[in-house]
């Protein structure tokens, strides 16, 4: 069994604290996102290749960090694109990645930025019992939530149907971005693009494979965020701190007052200032300031500002009085 890593997003939602960044890379407590995929995916001796599937804009940031990480298994595979609108979509990008690797293995597929509760050992005995195309489902529990994903209707664990990004939900149990594929169906994926079907979402190509044969959910309790906006970062965070408060070692902290959900990182300094709900990079500098709901990234500088919703880029310095 292989793995494959989707990394090939821009996340321009998040810019410009993910504009150099792979989303991938953001901090949630102690760990990231990736490493949390990572990890599953290592201790799956069934698992013996990981794919990290990125853009070749990304492509020297993840070969650096994989060369410093501790897991064995990932290995990279750039796709040609460096910005957003010259995306192949996901479907695409993984029929080029199978053709590119030469995969023939069954495989599982899963977004670098998604935050899951459960352990991908678990989803991959699930697939591995059913032996046929695979995927993970999550109750939202609001249908206005809904709207944004594609729906699944199950009897027992067999999907039935499918609504992908529906405006009147029939339910809240939504697919997440984790696939498991049997290597006989990997070919199809060209099959479903030569017919001009949607190349960007993986939920339909599940809804095709569902018409001609049976696809399983393997549904799961606790947690999922899938981290595409500020709100949905924060959330991750305060999942990870379990709403509390992260102040590395080697920050400081003086005068303030740390609120619920605030991740202050090393070699940051807040004085004099109350935060909430916030995340502030390495060496970021906050003075006689509120913040909330914001991301403050690497090397900022804040005086005298009130801060609420705001993702505050690398090196960026707002003082009292600017207009920004």
């Amino acid at each position: 069994m292989k793995a494959v890593v989707l990394a090939g997003g821009y996340a321009t939602r998040l810019w410009p604290i993910t504009e150099h960044r792979p989303k991938m890379f953001l901090p949630v407590g102690e760990n990231t996102v990736i490493d949390e995929i990572f990890e599953d995916l290592e201790a799956d001796d069934r698992v013996n290749e990981v794919f990290v599937s990125t853009n070749e804009r990304f492509a020297d940031t993840f070969a650096d960090y994989l060369d410093e990480s501790p897991f064995e298994k990932p290995t990279l595979s750039v796709e040609e694109t460096v910005e957003e609108d010259e995306k192949f979509g996901v479907v695409g990008a993984l029929e080029q990645l199978i053709e590119r690797e030469e995969v023939d293995d069954d495989l599982i597929v899963v977004a670098g930025d998604n935050m899951i509760s459960f352990d991908l050992g678990d989803f991959a005995d699930f697939f591995e019992d059913k032996g046929t195309p695979t995927l993970a489902a999550y109750d939202v529990g609001d249908r206005e939530r809904a709207k944004s994903y594609g729906l699944v209707q199950l009897e027992g664990d067999e999907v039935i149907d499918f609504q992908e990004k529906p405006d009147h939900p029939e339910s809240t149990l939504v697919s997440i971005a984790c696939y498991g594929f049997p290597a006989g169906t990997l070919p199809k994926l060209t099959t479903y693009l030569e017919n001009g079907q949607n190349p960007d979402e993986p939920g339909w190509f599940l809804q095709w494979l569902q018409e001609r044969g049976a696809v399983n959910a393997f549904t799961f309790d606790g947690a999922w965020f899938d981290i595409g906006t500020a709100d949905s970062y924060l959330d991750a965070v305060e999942y990870a701190l379990d709403g509390g408060t992260l102040v590395a070692d080697g920050a400081t902290v003086e005068g303030s007052d740390l609120g619920d959900v605030v991740h202050v990182m090393d070699g940051a300094t807040v004085t004099d200032s109350t935060l909430d709900r916030a995340v502030v990079f390495p060496d970021a500098t906050i003075g006689d300031s509120e913040i909330r709901n914001s991301v403050i990234d690497t090397g900022a500088t804040l005086t005298g500002v009130d801060l609420s919703g705001a993702l505050i880029g690398s090196y960026t310095s707002i003082t009292e009085g600017d207009d920004f």
